[in-house]
């Protein structure tokens, strides 16, 4: 006998700009997302008996992300998720909670003769904002903020020795090694009771979102590395110390290799060591390394 455990459906891959635009300075501001939105509730007849008079169509989900845009801020990103969970969750009476994910694009603003130009931008890498939100009818809002995507390297000050060697061990102990890596951290927020709870200290989600790449930026450029799992971890202590409403903050780190070349075959041509100045990046395999730190509970 088959039973329905879960289900959830909705539109995926919403793509939208909105444009800001204040008439006072004639200075424009452009938002791009990427949307995911899926509602669940009493919808199993949809699926056991096809009975679609519960089904609210993925259409008319993709119309509501684009009209609640034009009516409401898009930024931040959290409230702007927390407002479209919460329209589903009370525009239907059927349907108990929305699951909401906003990819936010980056764009950047550029200069031109000098100044900052009012409505031209540059796309400056594949670096986005995100936020996952989820609305259940009775439980209020939770949040999840991330950033991904953020490729960073430095060319010294990391070393990895004195691991654990075993028959399987090739690896050589280095002092000194090139460190790249792609962020992707996720951060999580204290339960909020509604989307009232949401816009209060509205601007804590933009500082959280400048801490956490600030403080990910200067740690792994200062921290004298001795292993990706040392500094990351580094990071997200400090997020925490800073961030008094975030319960939770995730890294992964993909190790992205770069070999020395020896070359010393050709005119006993030096390049290894302190003489590496040529690298051959590797696209794979290469290492992952994963953390979630969490706030300690003072004891009562």
């Amino acid at each position: 006998m088959a039973t329905l455990s879960t289900a959830r459906y909705g539109k995926d891959n919403v793509r939208l700009l909105k444009v800001d635009r204040d008439d006072a300075t004639k200075v424009h501001t452009v938002t791009e997302t990427t949307v995911c939105a899926l509602i669940e509730g009493y919808i199993g007849v949809a699926y056991t008996k096809a009975d679609n008079s519960v089904v609210v169509a993925t259409d008319s989900v993709k119309n509501t992300i684009f009209i609640l845009a034009k009516q409401n801020p898009v930024n931040p990103p959290e409230l702007f998720a927390a407002t479209l969970g919460t329209h589903f969750v009370e525009k239907y009476k059927h349907i108990h909670a929305a699951h909401i994910k906003i990819s936010t694009h980056r764009w950047t603003r550029y200069d031109v003769n000098g100044k900052p130009h009012p409505h031209s931008f540059l796309r400056d890498g594949t670096e986005t904002r995100n936020v996952e939100v989820t609305v259940r009818e009775g439980s209020g809002i939770s949040i999840r903020s991330g950033i991904q995507g953020l490729s960073i390297l430095k060319s010294t000050g990391s070393a990895f020795h004195g691991f654990y060697k075993d028959e399987f061990t090739t690896l050589k102990e280095t002092w000194d090694r090139v460190l790249s890596t792609d962020v992707n951290a996720h951060w999580d927020w204290r339960n909020f009771a509604g989307l009232e709870d949401v816009k209060k200290g509205l601007p804590r989600f933009d500082k959280a979102w400048e801490n956490v790449r600030n403080i990910t930026l200067k740690t792994f450029a200062l921290d004298d590395s001795a292993s990706v799992q040392a500094t990351m971890y580094k990071m997200a202590e400090q997020i925490l110390a800073v961030t008094p409403e975030v319960s939770h903050v995730e890294y992964s780190l993909p190790n992205k290799h770069f070999f020395e070349i020896d070359l010393s075959w050709y005119e006993d041509l030096k390049n290894t060591g302190k003489d590496a100045e040529v690298y051959a990046p590797q696209s794979n395999p290469n290492g992952l390394i994963k953390c979630k730190v969490s706030r300690t509970m003072a004891k009562l």
